[in-house]
């Protein structure tokens, strides 16, 4: 995994990422369609519209990698929404991934098991951004400029969770990977980030999962044509909420289109939700670890299926802003302590002291 720090304007930070392109030789397999084409030309009008910022650090990897700013945002905007059923194109899209949130005590924490073709693996990124004129936060991501899951400096989770939509479905808007990146950059709490979203043109089906400092827990689940907010489940004073790859409201259940064929979200569901009660305690990160590992049930072993497997894991405190991540499978590897977002505010603090 890459650790990248990004500051600056949108477009130097995205010059800066095109440099990093070059100098490893990186090419793009970018093998649009005319449906995809057309999908990303609208959802690059759409992402302009509300987040103007992105669409220049995307031109400044554009520009400098020599590719055409149109095309590179279209297939950018395909990722994650319109490349899994097109089998000519590259990536084929396909995503397990387990998120949760929880709030134990005085504690709130969030975990998520990444899973992903192993492939992606070597070039998934944590980065640091310090954008002009946004929030600071730390996103992991498969790709780069969007992302999976990150944590902003006000104490703001956010995650997202691929559901499988049929084509005729798909609309134009925000792919569920740039609806991560705008929120932590925009919003500084659960409240506000559902008040963002709720405006956001979303390009297909997906799950959303918002969790800050003061405890407000949510999923938002969310189609081309409507969005739902699911709140936690409660167990006394605590609770918990999770998502995985599939819509868990009976409400919304009929817009999932995967058939089933969602990597045993429901086994997963149920071991995070199951395990709550029962083992996590008072430490809540090494529990947390632990249920991420697969020792309360099934969640992370992919053994039998082929070319698919757990990419990383996370776990956020997200009171301290403290980041714990396995970078592999997270039964072979052991969680490591990531300080710099807490490091890069506290430098800046004391800048200004």
């Amino acid at each position: 995994m890459y650790h990248l720090r990004l500051k600056g304007s949108h477009y130097e930070m995205g010059v800066k990422r095109g440099k990093i392109f070059n100098r490893g030789r990186v090419s793009f397999p970018l093998r649009l369609d005319a449906f995809q084409l057309e999908h990303g030309r609208k959802s690059e009008k759409i992402l302009r519209s509300f987040f103007p910022e992105v669409c220049e650090e995307i031109r400044g990897v554009s520009d400098t990698a020599g590719a055409d700013y149109l095309y590179f945002a279209s297939w950018m905007l395909c990722m994650g929404c319109c490349m899994y059923n097109l089998e000519q194109n590259i990536p084929v899209e396909i995503r397990g991934c387990t998120a949760f949130a929880y709030v134990k005590g005085e504690k709130v924490i969030y975990g998520r098991n990444n899973d992903l073709p192993p492939y992606l693996r070597k070039g998934s990124k944590s980065e640091i951004y310090a954008p002009d004129g946004g929030s600071r936060f730390q996103i992991t991501t498969s790709s780069f400029i969007n992302g999976e899951e990150g944590l902003n400096e006000h104490g703001l989770a956010v995650a997202m969770t691929f559901v499988m939509t049929d084509t005729e479905k798909i609309l134009p808007g925000f792919n569920s990977c740039f609806i991560v990146r705008y929120l932590l950059e925009k919003a500084e709490d659960t409240g506000q980030a559902i008040a963002l979203l709720n405006e956001l043109p979303v390009a297909s089906n997906c799950n959303i999962l918002l969790a800050d400092k003061s405890g407000r827990l949510a999923v938002a689940e969310c189609t081309p044509l409507m969005k739902r907010i699911r709140e936690p489940e409660s167990f006394g004073r605590d609770k918990i909420v999770c998502t995985v790859n599939s819509f868990t409201s009976d409400e919304m259940k009929a817009y999932d289109d995967a058939c089933g064929k969602d990597y045993d979200s429901r086994k997963r569901y149920e071991t995070v939700m199951n395990s709550f009660e029962k083992y996590i305690d008072d430490d809540c990160i090494e529990a947390t670890k632990r249920l991420l590992r697969g020792d309360y049930g099934f969640i992370c072993q992919y053994d039998r299926e082929p070319d698919f497997e757990t990419v990383w894991s996370s776990i956020f405190d997200v009171k301290s802003l403290m980041v714990y991540r396995a970078e592999k499978d997270p039964r072979k590897t052991k969680f490591v302590e990531d300080r710099r977002l807490c490091d890069m505010l506290m430098k800046s603090a004391l800048l200004f002291e």
